[in-house]
């Protein structure tokens, strides 16, 4: 017997979907049509809307597929750190942007977007006094923390491509992705945390850097207080170093198609490949994907559990989330630390509204059965997702009875690193 011989469908509660953004099929069938038939009419307003531009582009498009090359929002100017926190202080600077949930629990740490600002500007500063321009590429390797989401606009505020390496991977597959792009500046931390676990982070670096002669400088942030190995001329201690930096610096104005980051994905050669996005594109899909898939609401507190190390984190932990004014939950630790009820606690403390995570994880929760589940608040939730590989159909029953309560609409979302957002996907009002 199949698993989908007891097929059925699911509507929406009228808990998710009442005053969704797109409550009926007709709206979408809509905004679909216009998007096809009127492709830069309809992109063009949503850039429009949902952008801040310091110039306006010229032309929507320019050039097609069959070319080879299209280019968006032709000769527009705008800064994705100035989209992400700036334009949002005048009415939401004292709100909460980011909620970081510490590998171990209850050592959550809050920030509003001002605060954001004021910390991304001191980095942006640190990393132009060492000698960082803009077009300049900037490995990071570093853990989920604070500061690797504010690295990571503090580069896009400078203009300096990132190129992000998951604080999982070796020192081979680390010094490979850097000598791939030349990368001359490297962002680390002492180390990091992880399920319990210490991972030594500076330590790998170290190693990766062996025979790297065109390295100049790199950038180690305080994670535990590790007495670790600094190499004089070449290591700088960010603690020290921000102490000096002002909270202030201006954005570069970047050009609608000036790279914003690189990203490595497996390729089909089995080495790895760097996509390139660029800066409008990208984070106009970027945050319409999040705002829709997920029915993000001024007051929605957002959790997306993935890694920054994967497209997932920079699309929907960083730069979806803060282009849209959200409260972001950034989650250090696993699933199963320090047992199986570690997601749903978080839920309950946060008053989590949105919770997007892997199968892989709910399969793994799946062993464990209700109990973990059952005795923590998820009344808060209204929307669950899915991320990262097909889901089967005994898991999205589990994901939504037992923690959707049957009241959350779930959105399985299929993408990849090169699209940088959702392409297919139900949504959560219809």
């Amino acid at each position: 017997m199949s698993e989908f011989d007891d097929a059925k469908s699911y509507p929406p509660s009228k808990h998710s979907a009442t005053g969704a953004h797109i409550e009926k099929m007709e709206v979408y069938k809509q905004m679909y049509e216009q998007s096809i038939n009127d492709s830069d009419a309809f992109w063009g307003q949503q850039a429009r809307d949902t952008l801040h531009w310091s110039a306006p582009f010229d032309a929507v498009s320019m050039g097609g597929f069959e070319h080879g090359d299209v280019a968006w929002f032709v000769n527009g100017k705008l800064n994705v750190s100035v989209n992400c926190i700036d334009r949002h202080i005048a009415l939401r600077g004292d709100k909460t942007a980011l909620i970081w949930e510490a590998d171990e629990p209850g050592q959550s740490k809050s920030f509003t977007y001002r605060e954001i600002l004021r910390e991304t500007c001191r980095i942006a500063n640190a990393l132009k006094s060492q000698g960082v321009r803009r077009g300049d590429a900037v490995t990071i390797y570093m853990p989920m923390i604070p500061e690797l989401a504010f690295t990571m606009l503090a580069c896009a505020r400078i203009g300096a491509p990132h190129s992000i390496v998951f604080a999982g991977f070796s020192a081979s597959a680390l010094a490979s992705r850097i000598e791939n792009c030349h990368t001359k500046w490297v962002v680390t931390s002492d180390e990091g945390l992880r399920g319990g676990r210490t991972l030594h982070l500076k330590k790998i670096v170290d190693e990766a850097l062996k025979g790297l002669t065109f390295v100049e400088k790199c950038f180690v942030f305080e994670r535990t207080g590790a007495d670790i190995h600094m190499q004089v001329g070449r290591d700088i201690a960010m603690k020290e170093l921000l102490e000096t930096q002002r909270p202030y610096c201006p954005a570069e104005p970047m050009d609608s198609e000036d790279i914003l980051f690189l990203l490595y994905t497996s390729g089909s050669t089995g080495a790895p490949k760097g996509v390139a996005h660029s800066t409008a594109g990208y984070l106009l899909w970027t945050s319409l994907t999040h705002k829709y898939v997920f029915d993000l609401r001024e007051e929605d507190v957002f959790a997306c559990v993935a890694d920054c190390g994967w497209i997932t984190g920079h699309s929907y932990i960083v730069y979806g989330p803060l282009c849209n004014g959200a409260t972001s939950v950034m989650f250090e630790s696993t699933p199963l630390y320090p047992d199986a009820s570690r997601y749903w606690d978080m839920v309950e403390t946060h008053k989590i509204t949105q919770f997007y995570t892997a199968p892989t994880a709910i399969r793994a929760l799946i062993k464990y059965g209700k109990d973990p589940v059952n005795k923590h608040d998820l009344s808060s939730l209204r929307v669950l997702g899915s991320v990262g590989e097909p889901i089967n159909p005994e898991a999205w029953r589990w994901y939504h009875e037992v923690v959707g309560k049957e009241r959350c609409s779930i959105v399985d979302t299929y993408w990849q690193t090169e699209t940088g957002g959702h392409m297919v996907t139900p949504l959560p009002g219809w």
